[in-house]
Order: C-alpha cells, then structure tokens, then sequence
C-alpha cells in the first residue's frame, strides 16, 4: 500500500509535471546542474489530481498547524493549490506577490487579513527556498503570523533544509525526491544505474556539478 508522498509522486511522474534525466542533466534557472525537472503548474489541469493535492494539504496543514487562520499562496503557481485548500478548510484565503504593486497602495499581499492572523503559505515547489521565504517576510511584515510552509514538493537539497532551519520556519511537504526516485525505479522509469545517479545528486550536489 503505497502512502501520500508516494501517491503524489506516481501522479507527478504519469502527468509529466517531473522529467527524469540522471544521464543528460537539465540546468535550472540558477544555473545549477540537475537530474530532474518540476512544473507543478500542470497539476492544475487534471481535477483528480489537484483534488488530492487540496485534501492532502487540508489534513497535514490541521495536523501540523491545528491554529491557522488563513491560507497565503505564493504567486503565481502557488494560488490555485491556495484557493483549494482554502475551500477544503472554509478559511480566509490571500497572495503574496513576488514584490508589491508599483500603484495604488502598493499592496504585496491581495486579499484581507487581520493583524496576527495565523498564516500557512502554500508554494508549489521548493529549492533552495529563497522564494518562498520572501514572501514569508513579506507576509510578516504586514501584520500575518506565519506559521509555516506547506508545499507540493521538495528537492531535500541541503541548502533548503539549512535556509529553514536558519528562518526558525516549519515546513511541511506533501512528497519529496527521495520518494519520487523510488516510484520511478518501481515504474521503470529509470533502471538501476540511473537510480544510483540520482541517489548521488541528493547526496551531494556539489560533487554532481563537477560530473
């Protein structure tokens, strides 16, 4: 019986919202090296699917936060997976632009929320974790009490694991790469040497750009 991180997995790989390429490596928007590629966006087209994102997130987020008060999404592929576990839960729901609004009020969170307000942000994806964790000052800065993280997906690279820990913010994820590269051996998605490959890169990224 396969669990939720493992679920979510399959469903990212079947959708195609992973790719999987330990031998020929993408080169991310920070120039880093990787074995894999994410665009949770395409979640949005497969109802089944984002339903058991919403759901997932619903019951981890009462578990692990049991106060919070209102949902944040990140802008922009964190909003929809926002508004959907804000409906699951009958919660306030907002989101955080990526810079506030070069007019009117200049506002960098759209919606309303109450000064202390009990926050949970919802991000897509997270890397190293910078984005998420701007917008988490952002929200801070204009009155929200953050409470934590809750995302898709997780890479587990080091450099996010320690940018957390360094904020004092919880996070919680609803699948990561440890249990992708799994789903994807047991699939056939990679063979085992692939999968030693992958292995290596969440066990040392730096060794893997020299590769």
């Amino acid at each position: 019986m396969t669990n939720l991180a493992q679920e979510i997995a399959k469903d990212l790989l079947d959708i195609k919202a992973v790719f999987l390429s330990p031998k020929k490596p993408f080169t991310w928007a920070s120039g880093i090296r990787s074995p894999i590629y994410t665009d949770n966006r395409i979640t949005m087209s497969f109802p089944n699917i984002r339903k058991r994102i919403a759901r997932g997130f619903a019951k981890r987020i009462l578990e692990v936060y049991p106060d919070v008060e209102v949902i944040a999404g990140t802008a922009t592929a964190g909003i929809p997976h926002a508004a959907w576990v804000a409906e699951e839960l009958n919660l306030p729901m907002v989101y955080i632009r990526s810079k506030p609004k070069d007019h009117g009020k200049g506002n960098q969170i759209e919606g309303k929320i109450q000064k202390d307000a009990k926050m949970v942000v919802i991000e897509d994806l997270i890397s190293t974790g910078r984005s998420v964790l701007e917008a988490v000052e952002a929200a801070k800065h204009e009155g929200a009490n953050v409470l934590g993280v809750a995302a898709i997906f997780t890479y587990e690279l080091p450099k996010g694991i320690d940018n957390f820990e360094k904020a004092e913010l919880k996070l919680l994820t609803l699948s990561n790469y440890s249990s992708l590269i799994e789903i994807a051996k047991d699939t056939g998605y990679v063979d085992e040497e692939e999968l030693i490959l992958l292995k290596r890169f969440k066990e040392n990224q730096d060794a893997w750009q020299m590769m």
